[in-house]
């Protein structure tokens, strides 16, 4: 989106420096500067201010500042506090646009919801949505400013890690369409309980205009005592839902194909993604669409389409043949038992191996939860290493390298998986990385 810088000084209240230049986008990160764009400097490990130079040395044409001008380049706009300001920011850019905005949460599942819903409003026009996962006070604002001009939807993730977080979020990025994948146990070391987590995620009902949408998970009883929330009207999926699927099958790549049954009518579906359990992002997805008007069979094609972001469910067969299932961007006990069966599916006949790392943020519940998974995999005859972590009960792995090196010990070839998933903070990405190249 472009805007001016003096638009900029105006909706944060800030004083602008220098020249009145047209701006397009906007990034917290210098190495991400585009030509043209605004730099925001944010506190962090290294404050933000720091690297105001190089950005204005990639192409930055102005930047936000809390604490001094940079001599003598670019076109500065003081403000008493750059983060404030980048909501603030986001608002503003968020109140001149005219075209529908849809917001995901959920404990589980938004950001693969996100990426399936963008593939299908794309049938009808383009559309703009979250990277990976930018959720959060910084990614939501960033996401609103860099919404090109010519786009026909909005999609936004929205995360939190207390409440209050999702109705923040609601203030600025102002949802038409709010949709609730699911509720577990995810954060409740900082939340406290799943009820807390529901009463959370139900924020993004609060604020859903009248003329709006719900998109409920109707299988989740969490979910559904939200929906007293709002006066929008609620569209229903998952199997007891209005969108839903049924006659499903699975192929050999662990891709679903199903009958889409919904108010609109019935359509075949076959998921561009693996995984049984991406079902439910699916209908979600549907949902949003069909609310939206994109035809049913163009529905379809969206889902069939689908790309998930990087670190969610990607499946890479090794030069040695070992197929490497990546799901390490995110962990909780809800996602893991479902990557778990998707792994223990596969008809290879080889050996199933799962490396795990920590599941975060799980409270008073962590150990209990670790050790569940352990004994969900045996289950499901799917060997377990741990790294970095005694929480699961088993000898832990001291890091990256020890696990790499454990896994190369098994001989693994054709036939043979490994799953990879842990927390963010594990840092198991560049584990899959360095198996995918055995």
């Amino acid at each position: 989106m472009k805007f001016l810088a003096s638009q900029v000084a105006a909706a944060v209240n800030g004083e602008m420096f220098g020249d009145d230049v047209l701006l397009e986008g906007a990034t917290q990160d210098s190495r991400l500067v585009t030509p043209g764009c605004l730099f925001v400097p944010l506190p962090a490990e290294r404050d933000g201010h720091e690297f105001i130079g190089a950005a204005l040395d990639a192409g930055a044409a102005a930047y936000l500042t809390s604490s001094g001008l940079e001599v003598g380049a670019g076109s500065g706009i003081i403000v008493p506090d750059t983060a404030v300001a980048l909501l603030a920011l986001g608002a503003s850019l968020r109140r001149s646009v005219d075209i529908p905005v849809v917001g995901i949460t959920g404990s589980v599942g938004k950001t693969s919801a996100k990426d399936m819903a963008k593939a299908v409003l794309a049938r009808s026009g383009p559309v703009h949505s979250s990277p990976q996962s930018f959720n959060n006070e910084i990614g939501v604002p960033l996401t609103l400013l860099n919404t090109p001009d010519d786009v026909a939807a909005l999609v936004l993730e929205l995360g939190a890690r207390r409440e209050g977080d999702i109705a923040s979020l609601c203030g600025i990025a102002r949802p038409d369409i709010g949709v609730i994948t699911t509720v577990a146990a995810v954060h409740t070391g900082v939340m406290g309980s799943v009820d807390v987590v529901a009463r959370t995620k139900g924020e993004l009902l609060d604020g859903l205009p009248a003329g709006g949408c719900a998109v409920l998970n109707a299988d989740v009883p969490e979910v559904m005592t939200q929906a007293v929330r709002t006066r929008a009207r609620q569209i229903t999926f998952g199997a007891a839902g209005e969108v839903r699927a049924s006659a499903r099958s699975v192929d050999d790549h662990l891709q679903v194909s199903f009958l889409l049954e919904s108010p609109w009518g019935r359509t075949d579906v076959h998921l561009g993604v693996p995984g049984v359990h991406m079902v439910d992002n699916a209908l979600a997805a549907a949902a949003v669409g069909l609310v939206l008007d994109v035809p049913l069979e163009e529905v379809a094609v969206g889902l069939s389409e689908a790309r998930l972001s990087p670190g969610r469910m990607q499946m890479e067969t090794a030069p040695s043949g070992m197929l490497v299932v990546n799901d390490a961007y995110n962990a909780s006990p809800t996602s893991v038992e479902a990557a778990l069966r998707t792994v223990s599916s596969l008809p290879d006949t080889g050996r199933k191996v799962a490396v795990l790392g920590l599941m975060a943020e799980l409270g008073e519940e962590s150990n209990d939860a670790h050790q569940h998974v352990v004994a969900i995999a045996r289950e499901l005859g799917v060997e377990v290493f741990a790294v970095g972590t005694d929480l699961y009960g088993i000898e832990s792995l001291e890091g990256i390298d020890e696990a790499f090196e454990a896994v190369v010990g098994l001989g693994l070839g054709d036939g043979d998986s490994v799953l990879v998933k842990g927390s963010l903070v594990a840092g198991l990405q560049e584990l899959a990385e360095r198996l995918s190249a055995l």
